[in-house]
């Protein structure tokens, strides 16, 4: 299943209900669609009007509050108060590019890679996760001399032209070209972790071969390290390690994509980690400065020295002023309040609660998680994908005012993934209305 068809059963707005909304939102998304086009679209079978947020909270117009337990980006809050007060001083002082001096993104340059290591001392700063990926494919291209790629089979990478091109979830429509060859990605829900990982090195393997049938060696292997799109299947430690190695084996790079896992997400400043993998090269998204516009590829220097010595690059924006400046923000954030370690534990505590619900419903087959990062696989009774039934599980927490989505192949699963400043206090409420919704 696409994530067009999963966007319109979970996720997306159905023009034909239209009468079941006020009549002050059906004329804003009247005026949304005549203006931004049919490209975009809305969350949920009834769209909601956000006005603020703060912290886990988002409230809409008529000022219900609801509970945030889906959005990555302001990855330490909403309207977090560091944030502002650090991005404000900075755009009242100087905000422009890196093609001039300044200590401020070298600073930050050395404090981000510093967290990373394996060599990953360098970094590239740009304005969004589709820009960064867009990069690397270029880098590991242009370094090994080579055009395939190989990604999973319902990745998601981002909407630049050779992003898309590597994100078979964006639907049957968008072309994947034949230097692309997807492969499937492992199932913890069916195979035991060290069987799947086998076997996803195995298929890394073919797919070098299948490139080679058509004229392509293969460059490099791309993986969101917690393969949130194909499922949330990366979450078992080393699940990563054979298909790292059996990419270098096959001459190409290891490219981690970080944007959903980086910065504390998992329980660990990143996700690649608890594969025990070293990428070639590694990209971070919007997270890292909680919403502004930053984003990253951070590099072993021989490789972005072999390319800048062969090709011109700059970002007009990427890694100004004001950005890097929420950047730090986010870092100070995330260090002082220690919460990396919270979400480990919390979320060791939500996922035992999570299994819990999961034994006491049969419509939850698989339960999976990695720090603050959830899915829970929605079946019948035969034990098959359930989309729709997910669907009205996001749908019936939407009308309950807790914010969740549905991911994978099949759109069954179930996606949770909060702020990190979700605490112990509002555990209660997500997993109440989990429970409520799934009994319906």
């Amino acid at each position: 299943m696409s994530v067009a068809r999963e966007m319109h059963m979970a996720n997306s707005f159905d023009p034909g209900r239209a009468a079941d909304l006020s009549p002050a939102d059906a004329q804003l998304i009247a005026r949304r669609t005549r203006a931004m086009g049919a490209a975009y679209r809305l969350f949920y079978d009834r769209p909601v009007h956000f006005v603020r947020g703060e912290g886990v909270w988002l409230y809409d117009a008529e000022g219900n509050a609801f509970l945030d337990a889906y959005n990555n980006v302001p990855v330490v809050g909403h309207a977090n108060p560091i944030v502002q007060q650090r991005v404000a001083a900075q755009l009242g002082r100087l905000n422009t590019h890196t093609r001039y001096l300044g200590d401020e993104v070298v600073a930050y340059a050395e404090r981000v890679t510093g967290l990373l290591g394996h060599g990953l001392e360098q970094a590239v700063f740009v304005c969004t996760g589709s820009e960064a990926v867009d990069l690397a494919l270029r880098v590991a291209r242009h370094v090994t001399g080579r055009r395939g790629i190989i990604a999973t089979a319902h990745a998601y990478h981002g909407t630049t032209a050779a992003a898309a091109a590597i994100s078979p979830s964006l639907g049957p429509n968008n072309p994947i070209p034949d230097d692309v060859e997807l492969i499937a990605a492992p199932d913890l829900a069916r195979e035991s972790p060290d069987r799947a990982a086998a076997a996803f090195a195995v298929r890394v393997r073919e797919a070098a071969d299948a490139l080679r049938s058509r004229g392509h060696e293969p460059a490099g292997l791309i993986v969101d390290s917690i393969l949130s799109s194909d499922g949330l299947q990366g979450t078992a430690p080393g699940l990563l390690r054979g298909a790292a190695t059996e990419i270098r084996a096959q001459g190409g790079l290891y490219i981690a994509d970080e944007v959903q896992t980086g910065f504390g997400r998992t329980g660990a400043w990143w996700g690649f980690p608890q594969h025990e993998v070293a990428p070639d090269l590694v990209v971070a998204g919007k997270p890292m400065g909680n919403g502004l516009p930053i984003a990253a590829l951070f590099s072993r220097p021989e490789l972005l020295d072999r390319f800048g010595a062969d090709m011109r690059f700059f970002n007009t924006f990427g890694g100004n002023h004001v950005s890097v400046a929420a950047g730090q923000a986010v870092l100070d954030e995330i260090t002082e309040r220690d919460l990396i370690a919270r979400a480990a534990a919390l979320g060791a505590r939500m996922l035992s609660e999570l299994r819990g619900i999961a034994l006491a419903n049969d419509s939850i087959g698989a339960v999976r998680g990695s720090g603050l990062f959830f899915a829970l696989e929605v079946v019948d009774d035969e034990g098959v994908a359930d989309p729709t039934l997910a669907a009205a599980a996001v749908n019936r927490m939407r009308a309950d005012r807790v914010l969740i989505s549905a991911s994978g192949p099949q759109a069954n699963v179930l996606k949770i993934r909060p702020p990190l400043v979700f605490g112990d206090e509002h555990a209660p409420r997500l997993l109440e209305s989990l429970a409520g919704a799934l009994s319906r």
